[in-house]
């Protein structure tokens, strides 16, 4: 067990060994993604790692974290990974996630929050099994359903791309930004070619989430830092990828993805919002798939949490993941259930969702008023 992620060679080497292991490895399971989240968040995360040996291999990581009052478990990188799990090879899920329990049975820890663990991994059942064993309490529920492109085999890639390219929405789009000049792709892989490029897109993504009346993560120094981060442990590797859409060499539209063991991740996208009208982001986007299927071992354009619908009508499959919660207490483990069960009804009456957060909003407003 370890309080801090130590930045050691051999662990790097042995760590994503692991990682590629797992029954559908990914990018946010690494050893560079775990860096990155420790040095940017540890005003608000305390790294909790567990490491699982077999001799002196390195069979098991549980990369986990603590809230600041070192109470509250979760995933490490909960809020930064589209999918999180414990890492091993699947023939050890059950015995490694185990011997990780029994670990976590000796801190006063009331609470486990186990966010975007994939309903396909074994570990799910992993865990039933082991908070049972250890006499806690797990409530899984689903969380999150990721819309993917698979990308097929031979004529089926050619079809998907034929039909893609050949969109007449995309081509009108396509016609209209060359008004401005011509339009032309770039995706930038090199440390300091993303570094010159994030200070763009960083603005870009928060104008457009003020556009519509929400606040971007990249507002915060910590996700700037975040992004800095993993384009610098990954220099050189191809894996981190800014894609641009320029139209006359001025970016219009980005996305902050990967490129990793088959599957080019949509994590971060966004577009300027004076081109709203022409869809940039769209252009981008098919331009991604397009290109993905000309690439040999891409298997998959994963478009990542969130249910916006343009993502429903690019995927044509889908992976869930859940959201775990694990507690010691009978009561405690209700609740988790009780919130869950109510929120589900509220979403199926408006009229009600509306009303309670009209009731939230006063209650603040009070909390906060001057007396």
């Amino acid at each position: 067990m370890h309080r801090e992620i130590p930045e050691d060679p051999d662990l790097h080497r042995q760590w994503n060994a692991v990682a590629l292991q797992t029954e559908r490895t990914q990018v946010f399971y690494t050893y560079e993604w775990a860096l990155a989240v420790q040095a940017a968040y540890r005003g608000s995360l305390k790294p909790l790692l567990l490491l699982g040996y077999e001799g002196t291999n390195l069979v098991g990581v549980a990369s986990l974290a603590t809230d600041p009052a070192g109470k509250n478990l979760s995933f490490l990188a909960a809020s930064t990974a589209d999918y999180c799990d414990f890492l091993s090879a699947p023939h050890l899920s059950g015995e490694f996630v185990d011997a990780v329990f029994a670990e976590l049975r000796k801190i006063d820890a009331p609470l486990m929050a186990l966010a975007n663990l994939p309903a396909d991994s074994q570990t799910a059942n992993a865990i039933r099994n082991a908070a049972l064993k250890h006499g806690l309490h797990v409530y899984m529920r689903p969380a999150y359903l990721c819309a993917q492109v698979e990308l097929g085999r031979g004529g089926r890639r050619k079809e998907l791309k034929t039909e893609l390219a050949g969109k007449k929405k995309l081509r009108r789009y396509l016609r209209e930004m060359e008004r401005g000049g011509p339009v032309t792709f770039a995706h930038l892989q090199t440390w300091q070619q993303i570094q010159a490029a994030l200070p763009a897109f960083a603005d870009a993504h928060v104008a457009r989430f003020l556009a519509t009346g929400r606040a971007s993560s990249l507002a915060t120094p910590e996700r700037r830092l975040f992004l800095e981060e993993l384009s610098r442990r990954f220099d050189g590797s191809g894996v981190v990828t800014l894609s641009l859409l320029k139209i006359d060499d001025l970016p219009v539209a980005w996305n902050y993805g990967f490129q990793f063991h088959g599957s080019w991740f949509w994590y971060q996208p966004t577009f300027d919002s004076r081109q709203e009208e022409n869809s940039p982001g769209h252009c981008l986007l098919s331009r991604i798939v397009i290109e993905a299927c000309d690439m040999e071992g891409m298997d998959v354009v994963d478009l990542g949490l969130g249910a916006e619908g343009y993502k429903e009508r690019f995927g044509n499959s889908t992976r869930q993941t859940l959201y775990a919660t694990v507690t010691r207490s009978w009561a405690s483990h209700l609740r988790e259930v009780a919130k869950y069960q109510v929120a589900t009804a509220l979403k199926r009456l408006p009229a009600v969702a509306s009303a309670v957060r009209w009731v939230r909003s006063r209650v603040r407003l009070l909390r906060e008023r001057p007396f």
